[in-house]
C-alpha cells in the first residue's frame, strides 16, 4: 500500500470522524475508517425510521448513530465528510471550520490519496454516458479500472487495493468539485447550462465550481473542452497542459471533430487520424455523439482506434438513459430518468426520433429556465403529460413559444406516474413513442431520478 495512504489512515486512527448522510455510499467509508482505528460518527437530517437497514448496518459496522434536524449542532468531530449533496458553505460546516474541524469530502481524500492516474468528467449532461464509455475504451484496451464518483459508487473504499498502474475514471457533480483543490491528470467538461441553481448561490458560482476540474491542474495535465459550448470553451484561458476540444461543428486545432458527412476523426495540429463513423456507434443520438467525441479524446494515446470502434459498436448504454423498456401494442416506451434538466431532456429524447413523441415530463423544481425547452416542443412532441412541481413552468413555458398553437402540442396534466402512464397508454397508437424524461429533477416525489425511472419502468412492465 502506498506510503501516503498509509501515513493518512495512521493520521485519523483515534480520531473522531463524522460521516453526514448514512446513505448506501457512505457505509463503506464507515466500515473502513472504523477498521483502521477511528471513531466513527453516522450523522443524518433524516430520523432512524426512515434509515432502515443502513442505520442498522451502519450501527454493526461500529458507528454511533445521531439523527434529526440538528445532527450537526455542536457535532465535536476531528473530521467532517460532508455529502455532496450538503451546500459547502451551509452556517454549521462554517462554524467547524471556524473551530478548527477539518471539513472534507470523500472525494477530495481520494484525489489527494489515489497512487494512479485519474481521469474525470463533469458537466451539466452526458457526464455518466461519457464516463462509462471513458472506462469501456479503457477496460477493452487492458487497464484495471476503477468507475466511481457522482456515477454512484464511492471510491476511497477501494484506495488499499489500487495500484500505481491502473486508471481510476471519476464523474464529478458541481457539488463535488466545490471544494476540490486538486485536478485530474485528464479532465472533460461535456457542456454547462444553468443547473442546480437551487443549491447554487448563482451560476457563477455552478460554473466556477466546474471550472476546479482544470484550475488545479499542472503542465502535464490534460483538459477535453466541448468547442461548441461558449462557457465551456472559455475554461481554455486557465488551463495550464493541453488541451483538446471536441466538436460536432468545427475542425478543432487540437482535438476531435465529426465532418458533415459523419466521419469522426482526431487532428493534432494537422495531423490526422480516422477513427469511425457516427454510424458506428450503437447508443441513438446526437448527445451520445458528443460523449464519444470527449471521450475519444480523453482516452487517445490511452487507447487504439481498433478498441475505440470496437467499444462504439458493442457498447448498449447505462440505464436510465433512453432506455427501450418495451414495445407494448405497437407502441415503443424509453426511460431516460436521467433527462433532469430541461438541455438534457430537449438534447436527449427530443433529438432522437424524426416523428414527434408522447412526452412525459415534470418533477422538482432546480430553478432554472425552462424557455429552450418550450420552443422546443412544439417541433417534436404530439401530446405533453406533465406532473410535479415543474408542471406550470414547462406548461407556460410551451403556451409561450412563438411555434405553439392549440392542440400543438396536447397537453395532459395528471397527479403521478401511474396516471402519466395511463394517459400515454390511451393517447398513444401503433407506431408511436412514448418516453419518460422528466426535464427535471425527481425530489419532489422520490428519492432520485433512478427511483423514478424503476418506478416507470415498472409501471410500463406491468402493462397487460
Amino acid at each position: 500500500m502506498d506510503s501516503k495512504i498509509v501515513d493518512f489512515f495512521n493520521y485519523v486512527k483515534g480520531k473522531k470522524v463524522a460521516f453526514c448522510g448514512i446513505g448506501g455510499s457512505n457505509l463503506p467509508l464507515i466500515k473502513l475508517f472504523k477498521k483502521y482505528g477511528a471513531d466513527v460518527l453516522a450523522c443524518d437530517k433524516r430520523e432512524r425510521s426512515l434509515l432502515k437497514e443502513n442505520a442498522e448496518l451502519a450501527e454493526q459496522y461500529g458507528a454511533q448513530l445521531r439523527f434529526g434536524e440538528n445532527y450537526l449542532k455542536d457535532i465535536g468531530a476531528d473530521i467532517i465528510f460532508r455529502t455532496p449533496g450538503m451546500k459547502f458553505y451551509m452556517p454549521e460546516l462554517v462554524e467547524a471550520r471556524k473551530h478548527g474541524t477539518v471539513v472534507t469530502s470523500e472525494m477530495e481524500v481520494f484525489f489527494d490519496l489515489c497512487p494512479c492516474r485519474i481521469i474525470a468528467v463533469t458537466g451539466s449532461d452526458g457526464k455518466t454516458t461519457t464516463t462509462t464509455i471513458i472506462s469501456e475504451i479503457l477496460k477493452a484496451q487492458g487497464y484495471n479500472v476503477h468507475l466511481g464518483g457522482n456515477i454512484g459508487r464511492p471510491l476511497l473504499p477501494d484506495i488499499e487495493s489500487i495500484k500505481f498502474d491502473d486508471i481510476a475514471v471519476v464523474e464529478l457533480s458541481s457539488f463535488q468539485l466545490i471544494s476540490m483543490r486538486k485536478s485530474p491528470d485528464i479532465a472533460v467538461v461535456t457542456n454547462l447550462a444553468p443547473n442546480h441553481l437551487d443549491i447554487h448561490k448563482d451560476m457563477q458560482e455552478y460554473t466556477d465550481s466546474k471550472k476546479n476540474i482544470i484550475l488545479h491542474q499542472n503542465a502535464f495535465g490534460k483538459a477535453v473542452l466541448n468547442l461548441d459550448n461558449d462557457i465551456v470553451c472559455s475554461f481554455k484561458d486557465e488551463a495550464r497542459g493541453s488541451v483538446y476540444f471536441f466538436s460536432r461543428r468545427d475542425k478543432p486545432e487540437n482535438g476531435v471533430y465529426m465532418s458533415d458527412d459523419g466521419k469522426i476523426t482526431v487532428n493534432e495540429y494537422g495531423k490526422e487520424t480516422e477513427i469511425m463513423t457516427a454510424s458506428d456507434i450503437k447508443i441513438p443520438g446526437l448527445h451520445n455523439i458528443e460523449n464519444y467525441l470527449a471521450a475519444i479524446a480523453a482516452v487517445w494515446g490511452l487507447a487504439d482506434k481498433e478498441t475505440i470502434i470496437k467499444t462504439a459498436r458493442t457498447f448498449g448504454g447505462v440505464e436510465h438513459r433512453a432506455e427501450l423498456v418495451r414495445e407494448f401494442n405497437g407502441v415503443r416506451y424509453y426511460n431516460d430518468a436521467i433527462g433532469t434538466s430541461p438541455t438534457r431532456t430537449v438534447k436527449g429524447m427530443l433529438s432522437l426520433f424524426e416523428q414527434k413523441i408522447i412526452l412525459i415530463a415534470g418533477g422538482y423544481d432546480k430553478k432554472i429556465p425552462y424557455d429552450d425547452m418550450g420552443r422546443a416542443v412544439p417541433d417534436t412532441v404530439k401530446v405533453l403529460i406533465l406532473f410535479g412541481a415543474t408542471a406550470d413552468k414547462i406548461e407556460a413555458a410551451v403556451k409561450a413559444a412563438p411555434n405553439y398553437c392549440e392542440n400543438n402540442p396536447v397537453i395532459i396534466r395528471v397527479n403521478n406516474m401511474e396516471e402519466a402512464v395511463a394517459a400515454a397508454r390511451e393517447n398513444a397508437v401503433s407506431g408511436d413513442i412514448v418516453a419518460m424524461s422528466p426535464a427535471s429533477a425527481s425530489f419532489d416525489m422520490y428519492k432520485n431520478f433512478a427511483e423514478k425511472g424503476l418506478h416507470f419502468k415498472r409501471i410500463v412492465n406491468e402493462m397487460k
